[in-house]
């Protein structure tokens, strides 16, 4: 049940996250409410109102795009910075592995109808983490790049989970389902380091 929760609050991040379009200005204020806020609106991340207009398969796209640009940029620190030679060698793996899995989410989000563009903007949590990572060097590096990627991992698989069974889209669906045994293996490595 937490694991749930975690996922509709992530979710719900990511989502908010990626809305970085400013709503359209509206002259019509006969049909804005005594608040000023217009129905269906919702406070974006960057302070603006944004509409719940994406469907959950872009959701999730969006999710799983930004995940792999979190690999990949916290994973090429690692190659800088790390003092393990084993951190040195699964940070290349995640290079390669999530370079692997972006394209071939971009290849299944091309084929749908209408297609889906997944936005790879990191969350505000996720950049959080990218940059404490870039003020930290030798062993406290290793050690908090090995955290990042256990809790990173961790959310992700349980992402794909949920949507493999709960997805909009049968497609996106059926690539949750290839990447969670990846994401597995990646996971246990994670915390092996």
């Amino acid at each position: 049940m937490k694991h749930r929760v975690l996922l509709a609050v992530s979710v719900a991040a990511l989502a908010l996250s990626a809305c970085k379009k400013e709503a359209p200005a509206t002259t019509d204020t006969a049909t804005a409410p005594a608040t000023g806020v217009m129905p269906g609106a919702y406070p974006g991340t960057d302070g603006t109102l944004a509409t719940a207009t994406q469907s959950p398969a872009q959701v999730f796209a969006n999710a799983a795009a930004a995940s792999d640009a979190f690999e990949i940029e916290t994973s090429k620190l690692a190659i800088a910075k790390a003092q393990s030679p084993d951190v040195k060698r699964f940070a290349e793996k995640m290079i390669d592995a999530h370079t692997q899995s972006t394209a071939k989410l971009k290849g299944v989000t091309d084929k749908l109808s209408p297609t889906i563009t997944p936005d790879a903007g990191l969350s505000e949590a996720q950049q959080q983490k990218l940059d404490a990572l870039k003020n930290l060097t030798g062993a406290d590096f290793d050690k908090a790049y090995a955290s990042a990627q256990v809790d990173g991992h961790q959310m992700t698989l349980d992402k794909l989970k949920d949507y493999a069974a709960n997805g909009d889209s049968a497609p996106l669906q059926a690539f949750a389902k290839e990447l969670i045994p990846t994401v597995t293996a990646h996971l246990n490595m994670a915390k092996s380091l």
